[in-house]
C-alpha cells in the first residue's frame, strides 16, 4: 500500500526555493509574480454572471472569482497567517481586475497579455541571473506556490517568520546578495 505525504507549507516552500537562492531572482519575482496573478485575474475576469445572494446582495461570479477562492482556500490550509494576508491581496487584485475586463474586447486583451508578458520577462531575467530553469518547468506546482513564496520572501525581509526561514535555508542553503 502507498500512502502519499500530505506536504506542509515547508516542503512547498522549500523545494520552490531550490529554483531560488539568488536575491536578484527574488527581487524581480517581487514584481513579476504580482504582475502575472493579476493579469490572470484580468484575462478571468471577462466572462462573468450577476449573481445574487440575500445576504451578500448582488456581485459578478467569473472565473477569475473561482480561482481567488480555490487557491486562497489552498494557501490558508498551509498557513492561516500568509494565507491570510495572501487573501487580502490577491482580494484587492480581483477587485481591480474588474475594471480591466469591462474595457472592450481588443482593449482587455491588450492591457491583460501585456502586463501578462511583462511579468513572464522579469522573471526570465530573474532565472538568467539564477542560472536555473523555473521551478513550474519541474513541478506544475510551483506555478501556485510562487505567490506565496513571494509573501513569504517579503514577510522575511521584513523580519517576520524566521524560524520558517531557517528551516527553508537548512533544507536548500542560504541565499546568495550579490
Amino acid at each position: 500500500m502507498n500512502v502519499k505525504k500530505t506536504l506542509t507549507l515547508e516542503d512547498y516552500l522549500s523545494e520552490y526555493a531550490k529554483y531560488h537562492r539568488d536575491k536578484r531572482n527574488i527581487y524581480t519575482h517581487y514584481v513579476g509574480i504580482p504582475l502575472i496573478v493579476f493579469s490572470v485575474f484580468c484575462l478571468l475576469s471577462k466572462p462573468s454572471i450577476v449573481v445574487s445572494l440575500p445576504v451578500i446582495g448582488e456581485f459578478a461570479a467569473s472565473p477569475a472569482l473561482v480561482v481567488w477562492f480555490l487557491a486562497n482556500l489552498f494557501y490558508l490550509k498551509l498557513d492561516l497567517k500568509l494565507g491570510g494576508v495572501m487573501t487580502v491581496i490577491t482580494g484587492f487584485m480581483l477587485y481591480a481586475a474588474a475594471p480591466i475586463a469591462a474595457f472592450d474586447t481588443g482593449l482587455w486583451l491588450a492591457i491583460s497579455v501585456g502586463i501578462f508578458l511583462g511579468g513572464w520577462v522579469l522573471q526570465f531575467i530573474g532565472h538568467y541571473y539564477e542560472g536555473k530553469k523555473p521551478a513550474f518547468v519541474d513541478d506544475i506546482m510551483g506555478l501556485a506556490i510562487g505567490p506565496l513564496f513571494v509573501l513569504a520572501e517579503v514577510s522575511f525581509d521584513l523580519g517576520c517568520r524566521q524560524a520558517l526561514q531557517q528551516e527553508i535555508a537548512m533544507r536548500v542553503g542560504t541565499v546568495k546578495t550579490h
